[in-house]
Parts: structure tokens; C-alpha cells; sequence
């Protein structure tokens, strides 16, 4: 890992872009239900909008990538590009760490969807990194939402912000429910790292 500069490692679906505003959507399509049928209130694998009668969540996840552009289309989280803009100015390098790769045959497709999405709303990153085992390319702190990754990220003793969701509610902070709250902490975590105390993620 690179220690001349603070490193946040950003997760994107669910941090940086919109990701169950926009699979809501395309779900009440794919599914032929009416948006509002589909509970906002929703569980990791959206098991509460009953995808498994019509295949499960790895084919909705397909037809949205492939047939609905879902990783180029999806709203940016409020506030989100602007934040990170704000943070890459102020030093923090931005190191995006996404599993978006997890589903064969169509990793093209959701690596060039994902790069014009970043380019489209302006979002700045030094690296941009297709990985499951976020660990293996090191980050100072990271920022995350999904459950399981906020989990393994602690028990290899890294430091993480939650970002707050209906997925992660119940798991401890440090949490950040809006990103202007998330630049607060990554700059009082950056301060930590330049003067080598720890007391935020204690």
C-alpha cells in the first residue's frame, strides 16, 4: 500500500451510486409489480421483493446490467460526487473497490458501464479496482455498505466507516448517514493518520 498518501477505499453500489433506487425500479419492471409494492426497507440480496419466482437476484442482477444499462444509468448518491471532488482536492487519493464482477460472461459490459458512469457525474479516482477480497489492495480506511464487507474488512483489522442503509442497520460506527457527514469523518481519519493517533475507529 502506497503511505505517502491517505487512502480511502470507496465501495460504489449503495455509497457512491444509487443502486437499490435503481434495481427498485427495474425489478418492479422485471417482476411486473408496481414500484411502490417493492419495500424501500430491504435486506441484503433484496430478498423482501420476492425475486426468487422469477429466477432470483443473479438474473435480475443480469437483465439489469446487460438489457437495462443498470451501472450506467443509476443516480449518484446525494451529494456523493461532489464530496469526493472535495476530498481528492484536499489530498485524500480515492481508491474505488467494487465487486461488480461477481456474475460471468458479461465483465466487459460492467467495466465500460462503470467507467462512463465515473466520467459522467465528474467522480474523481486515482484507482479503480474490480475486487471481492478488498483487503488485498489496502486502503487506509474504507467506506462501505454492504454487510459482509464491513464485517471482513473488521476482522482484518482495517478501519471502516459505515455507510447507513436498511442492509447494515444494527452494525457499529464509525457510521455516516449522508456524505457531507462521511467527508467529516475521512478528514478527522485522515488527521488521525498524518499524526499517527487512533482514536476514531477505537
Amino acid at each position: 500500500m502506497d503511505e505517502s498518501s491517505f487512502i480511502l477505499g470507496v465501495d460504489l453500489d449503495g455509497v457512491v451510486g444509487d443502486f437499490y433506487g435503481a434495481m427498485r425500479k427495474i425489478a418492479a419492471e422485471w417482476l411486473n409489480k408496481s414500484e411502490e409494492s417493492l419495500t424501500k426497507d430491504i435486506s441484503y440480496g433484496l430478498e423482501e421483493w420476492g425475486l426468487n419466482e422469477c429466477g432470483g437476484y443473479d438474473r435480475l442482477h443480469r437483465f439489469a446490467v446487460t438489457q437495462r444499462n443498470l451501472f450506467k444509468e443509476m443516480l449518484p448518491i446525494k451529494d456523493a460526487p461532489v464530496t469526493l471532488r472535495k476530498l481528492s482536492n484536499r489530498g485524500v487519493r480515492i481508491r474505488i473497490i467494487t465487486n461488480r464482477l461477481f456474475l460471468k460472461y458479461f465483465h466487459k459490459t460492467s467495466i465500460t458501464q462503470t467507467v462512463d458512469w465515473l466520467d459522467n457525474y465528474d467522480i474523481p479516482y486515482w484507482d479503480l479496482c474490480f475486487m471481492n477480497d478488498k483487503v488485498a489492495v489496502g486502503a487506509h480506511v474504507y467506506i462501505d455498505d454492504a454487510p459482509q464487507n464491513i464485517t471482513h474488512l473488521r476482522q482484518q483489522g482495517q478501519k471502516i466507516i459505515v455507510f447507513s442503509n436498511s442492509t447494515n442497520r444494527g452494525l457499529p460506527g464509525p457510521r455516516a448517514d449522508s456524505w457531507p457527514e462521511a467527508e467529516r469523518i475521512v478528514l478527522e481519519a485522515m488527521e488521525e493518520w498524518k499524526t499517527g493517533t487512533t482514536n476514531l475507529f477505537n
